[in-house]
């Protein structure tokens, strides 16, 4: 197979205003192909969004993107995407949480705005690819068919969150990034070789549209404070929270209870219940989980595998790899692991692997745990 693609294209670049997306813009310029640089604008009060270059979403990025993209010499513009936004990504979110799941919004956000919302209106528009900064490798096989493959630095590689991507969906992303074996400190090197002043601006972290990193706060300002028990796995209540929302299955910390366990080891979360509200905590051995299954899967470039196979999944953005068997019964994925693994809560995303290829995402729906253990 080889990376696609070859001939000069219309590319629309999607450029968040950090240095990883522009210099996929100035490569693709470079590589001969008419690029033109677009900044999504995503929220209806840019100033509610992260300030001091720690999102992707702030008015300084907008600038940012678009000085270089007068570097780079490529048209630019500004796309308001705020209320798709809004309703695809931030209420998703919430609504995960009230329900009692853990969400990944970079990933939905990838899949319902930069690959869906922008594919859809660059497409429209007459644009044959999409280019972003993503860690993630496009190849094309004598058939033309397309698959997703890892990045070829592991320790840049995103092709997790970009998992949820269908075959059309490939057919016109394009990842400049992706096969380029160097440090993130040689991609800044390169940015300022470019003159591209965003060649020293911070990497983005958290969650974009939670403008101070508070994730409890953001939620209980949408949903309430709801007091409930804290449970531990016999169902004794051992304190009190103030929404179930505000938990996340393996959280440690904040657990607020007055007496330790009976061994004296620390408890964890273990389940979250927002029909009775209540939050179970146990041991740490009880997070070990051996299955689970997964809806709303989604094939990566290709139709669904039919039988059990076996495949290695990771289960969230700069997690591990850990091997798997998984089958698609009536739907669902169902996956066991090889070994216990630990922090797996309903509502991530596994994406499995089969090698460097990515076969696709679903997202976690139940686990099961080893024999007495606490199932979710």
């Amino acid at each position: 197979m080889t990376q696609t693609p070859q001939r000069p294209l219309r590319v629309l670049a999607a450029m968040s205003g950090g240095v990883d997306s522009a210099v996929a813009a100035a490569r693709a310029a470079e590589a001969g192909h008419d690029v033109t640089g677009v900044h999504l604008a995503l929220s209806a009060n840019p100033q509610s969004f992260r300030t001091g270059a720690r999102g992707c979403c702030t008015i300084e990025d907008s600038r940012d993107a678009r000085r270089a993209a007068d570097v780079i010499g490529i048209p630019f513009y500004v796309w308001d995407l705020a209320e798709r936004f809004r309703e695809d990504v931030v209420e998703d979110f919430i609504a995960e949480y009230e329900a009692g799941r853990t969400p990944n919004p970079c990933l939905r956000c990838n899949e319902k705005i930069k690959f869906a919302a922008l594919l859809d209106k660059a497409i429209a528009l007459g644009f044959d690819a999409v280019c972003t900064g993503h860690y993630a490798t496009v190849v094309t096989g004598p058939d033309g068919t397309r698959e997703l493959h890892r990045a070829s630095d592991m320790a840049k590689d995103q092709s997790y969150v970009l998992g949820v991507l269908d075959e059309r969906q490939l057919a016109h992303a394009m990842f400049p990034l992706g096969d380029t074996l160097t440090t993130k400190d040689e991609i800044r090197a390169e940015a300022e070789r470019r003159d591209l002043a965003v060649a020293k601006k911070p990497d983005s972290h958290d969650i974009c549209f939670i403008a101070d990193g508070d994730t409890q706060g953001f939620l209980a300002a949408r949903l309430g404070s709801a007091e409930g028990d804290i449970v531990d796995e016999s169902g004794a209540k051992v304190g009190t929270h103030e929404g179930a929302h505000g938990f996340t299955i393996g959280q440690r910390k904040g657990l607020r209870i007055g007496h330790p366990a009976p061994d004296g080891k620390p408890r964890y979360v273990l389940d979250i219940s927002p029909v009775d509200n209540t939050v179970t905590v146990g041991p740490v051995a009880a997070l070990d989980v051996t299955a689970l299954t997964a809806i709303r899967p989604r094939w990566c470039g290709g139709t669904a595998p039919v039988g059990p196979g076996a495949y290695t999944a990771q289960l969230r953005a700069h997690g591990d790899e850990t091997a798997v068997t998984a089958e698609l019964i009536d739907g669902t994925l169902h996956v066991s692991f090889a070994e216990a693994v630990r922090g797996v809560a309903p509502g991530q995303a596994i994406v499995l692997y089969d090698g460097t290829r990515v076969v696709g995402s679903a997202t976690i729906a139940t686990t099961a745990r080893r024999a007495g253990a606490l199932a979710g």
